[in-house]
């Protein structure tokens, strides 16, 4: 993986890799409007491994916001999340405060630079890979980094929180 360069126009989500000096690399494909899946479009667009490609998904834990990264091929066990983060109860947040919140539309969240620092949980399956993808910001964009720039970055617990 290479150092990417700052670009104008790049998303919140790269210039927070770039100005913290992590390598990283930049994957963008063609988004379709019709997928049913943000995630599985990824990995299959990218050609990579649906255990790699993880989803950024926003819950609600006890009234705060938390995220939640997850690999695109499970789901995640909202339970799970709640006990990672010392909270009793987590539902899935409102779509909209999720947005409002970390600066990204549904499909395109990135766990890195979010428009306000949420508590972040990362499934620890990422641990067992040298690399994953996560959005960057838009549909249609990832970046590729490894598990522990991104726990690093984001200050994420390592926690079972997917489930097949």
């Amino acid at each position: 993986m290479a150092k990417k360069p700052r670009k104008p126009g790049g998303t919140p989500a790269t210039v927070a890799l770039t100005t913290a000096g992590t390598e990283f690399t930049v994957h963008e494909y063609a988004h379709d409007p019709a997928s049913a899946s943000y995630g599985e479009e990824a990995a299959e667009a990218l050609g990579v491994s649906p255990e790699r490609v993880f989803k950024t998904l926003v819950a609600d834990v006890d009234g705060e916001l938390t995220v939640a990264v997850v690999p695109v091929a499970g789901k995640l066990d909202l339970k799970a999340l709640a006990t990672a983060v010392g909270g009793k109860r987590a539902t899935m947040a409102d779509p909209a405060a999720a947005e409002r919140t970390t600066g990204y539309v549904r499909g395109g969240i990135s766990p890195l630079g979010q428009r306000k620092r949420l508590p972040t949980v990362l499934d620890e399956s990422a641990a067992g890979h040298p690399t994953i993808c996560v959005s960057a910001g838009r549909r249609g964009l990832e970046v590729e980094l490894s598990p522990s720039d991104l726990a690093a970055l984001t200050s994420a617990v390592l926690a079972p929180i997917g489930r097949a």
